[in-house]
């Protein structure tokens, strides 16, 4: 049966306002170009002011409240609207001069070394080769289903069905096994492989096999590769009847071989490159916070558009045509005022948020040493700036800073606190420093285990278990004792 009721709701729901500026905060400086560019694609009444007319008189931003998020009365856009309210132009002109410059980092642009990618060096040395068109097919498709890494994985039955499928031939399991050994023979060596233990006996055998080292080295790789995996050692010597000298030259010979032959070629042309979204500089023992001047563009309402809006107002509205524009005004203009409103909060967030950060690890940002960080979580920063703890996440999560000891993610300098035995809270990086530092001094032939480093740091004053001490040895990407062995 169907009926009808009356509800009576309490609910919470970000504004358009509100959701924009969220996005914005989490975006880091290196897409915000991107973010501006996409935004003044889409709406015509939103101007670069550094490409505008530079000889319009040029205002100073006003000022405004961070906490406000879009809530109070001049923030909420009702139908009616004045025509006043639009032509305060000079209050969204150039409001990015106060931030530091970045224009030396637009000017220059890195050099990109032109050369051929991995698939293309394997397609020229097949064309080198004199082959049959059907072989010449082969090798093609067998390229063509390599990984990124190198390796073959697709099976032999699946490529004779590609074969067949795409280029109408048909061919049997051992052509198509011959003319992998062909590409198996290419630069670099060990490509072609379908599996590790492969991938290495491909580039061992391009060795001198009279080498005794090459040997043993081809032995352990066909034979004893999970023993050597797993750093057993002793299990090598016996069934090689090697001593440990020679089982060092031997293991020294394997870790030459390169595990992912294909990246060899495509790491070489990858540069990652960290744009910092803030710098601090240290004069004289006081630190001094900037923000990276693409944060502060220079936006503003077009003046044709406002113009155009007003001449709208003043024009009669009877027409359907002409109220359909001047709503189409509206919303553009409403739309370039929100989206400047944004940035503008996004700058001062991102400010509001780094300067908590960095006054409440003043030492540290003044030495560089980790042991000077204090225990810091989301929640003590969200209550210095008064603001939610959502709000810390998205800035700590996706902005770095520079500083004269390097540049870091924010959220790197927050830790979870760690009580001594004297009952002092310290942050459990200083106890990952100490652990790193034991592991970095220990005897290889012996790694310290994880009960031996708790009781190390026992001694020290932290009393932590040996499940605390995996989980940090873990987070550093330190394997277990028994993998960090060397002979």
């Amino acid at each position: 049966m169907l009926r009808q009721t009356l509800q009576q709701k309490l609910l919470q729901k970000l504004s358009p306002q509100q959701i924009q500026f969220i996005k914005l905060l989490q975006v880091p400086t290196v897409s915000l170009d991107a973010r501006i560019k996409e935004e003044l694609e889409e709406n015509p009444a939103l101007e670069d002011g550094s490409l505008a007319n530079m000889n319009d008189p040029v205002e100073e931003y006003p000022d405004k409240d961070p906490d406000d998020d879009f809530n109070s009365d001049e923030n909420t856009y009702e139908d009616e609207f004045s025509v006043d309210e639009y032509i305060q132009e000079d209050d969204y002109k150039d409001y990015g001069s106060g931030y530091d410059s970045d224009d030396d980092d637009n000017k220059k642009e890195m050099p990109i070394a032109i050369q051929d990618s991995f698939f293309e060096n394997l397609q020229n040395q097949l064309d080198l080769l004199a082959l049959s068109n059907k072989d010449y097919l082969i090798g093609q498709q067998i390229i063509g289903s390599l990984d990124d890494d190198g390796y073959l994985r697709r099976p032999i039955p699946s490529l004779i069905d590609d074969l067949a499928f795409s280029q109408n031939i048909i061919v049997e399991e051992k052509d198509v096994e011959e003319m992998l050994k062909v590409i198996q023979e290419f630069d670099p060596a060990g490509i072609g492989a379908r599996s590790l233990q492969e991938c290495l006996a491909i580039q061992l055998r391009k060795k001198d096999q009279e080498n005794s080292t090459i040997q043993k080295a081809m032995q352990v790789v066909e034979n004893y590769l999970d023993e050597f995996t797993k750093k057993h050692y002793d299990k090598i010597e016996k069934q090689l009847g090697v001593n440990s000298e020679e089982l060092k030259d031997i293991v020294n010979e394997i870790l030459k071989l390169n595990p992912k032959p294909g990246d060899s070629g495509a790491v070489a042309g990858k540069q990652l490159h960290i744009i910092p979204d803030f710098h601090i500089s240290n004069n004289d023992g006081v630190l001094h916070l900037t923000l990276n001047g693409r944060n502060a563009p220079e936006l503003r309402v077009s003046r044709s558009y406002q113009e155009m809006f007003e001449h709208y107002e003043k024009a009669e509205k009877n027409d359907k045509k002409m109220r359909e524009a001047v709503q189409f005004v509206k919303q553009k203009l409403d739309s370039a005022k929100w989206f400047i409103d944004a940035i503008k909060q996004r700058q001062q967030t991102l400010l509001k948020t780094m300067n908590a950060i960095m006054e409440y690890q003043y030492e540290y940002f003044l030495t560089g040493d980790d042991r000077m960080l204090k225990p810091m979580i989301l929640k003590d920063i969200a209550d210095r700036i008064e603001m939610d703890i959502s709000t810390v996440s998205r800035v700590a999560n996706s902005k770095y800073v520079q500083t004269e000891f390097g540049t870091f993610l924010l959220k790197s300098f927050f830790s979870e606190a760690i009580q001594t035995e004297s009952g002092e809270e310290v942050s459990n990086k200083e106890v990952k420093k100490i652990l790193e530092e034991c592991i970095a001094n220990e005897d290889k032939r012996k790694p310290l285990a994880d009960e031996k480093l708790t009781d190390i740091l026992k001694e020290k004053g932290y009393s932590i278990a040996r499940r605390t001490v995996a989980k940090y040895r873990e987070a550093m990407n330190i394997p277990v004792a028994r993998l960090r062995k060397e002979l």
